[in-house]
């Protein structure tokens, strides 16, 4: 549960929301609430198909259609390792806004605790305690924040059911920031891992999937209250870094040490994340663990050294992984919903509820659209 929010919740995500809020305001709120129904009903069917077929999903993929699993996972793996530059930058950032250290030097600690992570021993057990901890930690800041912003919750309440406009662009932008690429895999590949599996674990499957939007959906909710509570001031903020301006305006100088750790925080759960998730596409589970782990830390050490001869993910390699990453959920997504109404076999026989397969159909439609807007991106590469 965790580990798909804290991976949703990177850097781009603190950007994403505080950027949204100075321009939308309380009017934000409503494309908050869209967006959490709408991530709920992917993670729904998604994480039900795989865990009680107990397949990830580049295993379901290459069972459905030969070799698509394993062209899913070439997506992930490359999306994964531009994604991680620039979370590792992130890292680096917030331990400069924390301490005032090099960004490089916090980008590389940073990664080297990743790393011991997955060198650990008990690495399953370490990587579950340190996404859990650090979600909380960056929950209980951003409600300190929110509350010394004091914001209007009043106006955000009733724009919530009804809002002054409506950006569509702004709520589908926040679905693939959630549920996009590899993210929605996360949590349902870990709980594969963790044999949480079978038709006899679809309450708690059901559970993990809806509760880990709720945590992503309280982290959007607290920054969007921070941020709005400087807005509400009539306070202009950064266009350069909206979110770091917005927590100095909201609590001086301890502000700005706290958007640190929650960005250092946001910045190393998204590198855990990625790296564990874009391994798994790329093993089975009969892979042992122990060689799951020596690929997951070189695939983090790869990253890192390109961040500190780089300093970030160059803007033409960002655009060309995200627009490959945009292809994963609708791609991964038909092979869930296939799997649901074609192949009860691979779901021990299963009953499949038809609400739920006709609500991932309509959403599926939404992430065909999600997918044709970020391919659009490929243009800005020979612009």
């Amino acid at each position: 549960m965790f580990l798909m929010a804290t991976s949703a919740i990177g850097p781009g995500f603190l950007t994403q929301t505080s950027v949204f809020t100075a321009q939308m305001g309380a009017a934000f709120a409503f494309a908050i609430l869209i967006s959490i129904l709408v991530d709920i009903a992917i993670q729904l069917n998604v994480w039900r198909v795989l865990a009680v077929s107990g397949l990830r999903a580049n295993e379901l993929g290459n069972t459905v259609l030969p070799y698509l699993g394993w062209v899913m996972a070439a997506f992930v793996f490359v999306g994964g390792l531009v994604f991680n530059i620039g979370n590792i930058a992130g890292t680096g950032l917030g331990i400069n806004a924390m301490l005032g250290l090099d960004p490089k030097i916090g980008g590389a600690v940073s990664a080297l605790i990743a790393i011991f992570v997955f060198l650990s021993r008990r690495a399953g057990l370490a990587l579950d305690r340190i996404v859990v901890g650090l979600g909380a930690i960056m929950i209980l800041l951003m409600l300190y924040v929110a509350v010394v912003s004091a914001p209007p919750v009043g106006e955000a309440l009733r724009n919530t059911v009804a809002p002054e406009n409506v950006d569509f662009l702004v709520i589908t932008t926040l679905i693939g920031g959630t549920v996009g690429g590899y993210i929605t895999f996360a949590g349902a590949h870990r709980m594969i891992d963790s044999g949480i599996t079978g038709r006899e674990s679809v309450r708690e499957i059901t559970r993990g999937s809806v509760l880990g939007i709720i945590v992503t959906g309280v982290m959007r909710v607290l920054l969007f209250l921070a941020v709005l509570g400087v807005v509400a001031t009539g306070v202009a903020l950064s266009q350069d870094n909206t979110a770091a301006d917005a927590f100095y305006h909201a609590a001086g100088e301890v502000g700005l040490r706290v958007f640190g750790v929650v960005l250092w925080a946001a910045g190393l759960t998204s590198v855990i994340g990625a790296s564990y998730t874009s391994v798994t596409f790329v093993t089975t589970q009969t892979t042992p663990d122990r060689t799951r782990s020596v690929i997951t830390v070189v695939f983090i050490a790869v990253c890192a050294v390109a961040y500190l001869l780089l300093e970030t993910a160059p803007q033409t390699l960002l655009i060309f992984a995200g627009a490959f990453n945009g292809l994963i959920l609708p791609v991964g997504f038909a092979v869930v919903l296939w799997v649901a109404w074609r192949r009860r076999d691979l779901l021990d026989g299963y009953r499949y509820p038809v609400w739920l397969l006709v609500l991932g159909v309509l959403v599926w439609l939404l992430t065909i659209y999600l997918g044709w807007n970020s391919l659009t991106g490929i243009s800005s590469l020979w612009s």
